[in-house]
């Protein structure tokens, strides 16, 4: 508890002037470029109707298959996640990897989401927006069957780089089993 204590009380909020509090782009030009890789994962639930259409492919819409068009969404945005994120930088990505598969316990759509790059800073927001843009692109192409889905659990379950090197994330799921990554 006291390493954990001291991480906390020595965090600071890096995109904020600590004098001012105005916005500021972090400067990543003295830093040493080096792997980095990150995790995210969420899902969406979709009612019993709406998701026995999905799990028939009758969802297979006028703009295509659900999940292949929701795992290229999730690629563009990770590939655009610095035109998103106002203070994000530019980042010359290696891979980025999202799966996407059907629950039939949870009756949902799972999303897990890998991103690599060789660089200065990290990739975890790229990670959360290829999440994020291929949860709601399911949204999207579903909402003519139902519009009470629910996007949950996003978020980042492990990063590898950088100065603070390997973290991963200790979240249990409903199951009460470690979250694989």
């Amino acid at each position: 508890m006291g390493q954990q204590r001291r991480a906390y009380s020595q965090a600071r909020l890096t995109h904020t002037d600590e004098e001012t509090g105005e916005a500021r782009m972090v400067s990543v030009t003295e830093k040493a470029s080096t792997f980095r890789e990150a995790k995210a994962m969420g899902r969406i639930v979709i009612p019993q109707e709406a998701y026995d259409l999905l799990k028939k492919n009758e969802m297979h819409t006028a703009k295509g298959n659900v999940l292949t068009v929701a795992q290229i969404a999730g690629i563009g945005a990770a590939k655009s996640t610095w035109q998103l994120i106002p203070l994000c930088h530019p980042l010359l990505l290696g891979l980025i990897e999202v799966r996407l598969w059907l629950d039939d316990e949870r009756r949902s759509v799972e999303c897990r989401s890998r991103v690599q790059t060789s660089g200065k800073t990290g990739v975890e927001m790229e990670a959360l927006a290829a999440t994020s843009v291929a949860l709601l692109t399911v949204y999207d192409m579903c909402k003519a069957a139902s519009k009470e889905m629910r996007i949950e659990g996003i978020r980042v379950v492990e990063k590898t780089g950088g100065k603070s090197g390997f973290w991963q994330s200790h979240e249990m799921d409903d199951e009460g089993v470690q979250q694989e990554n």
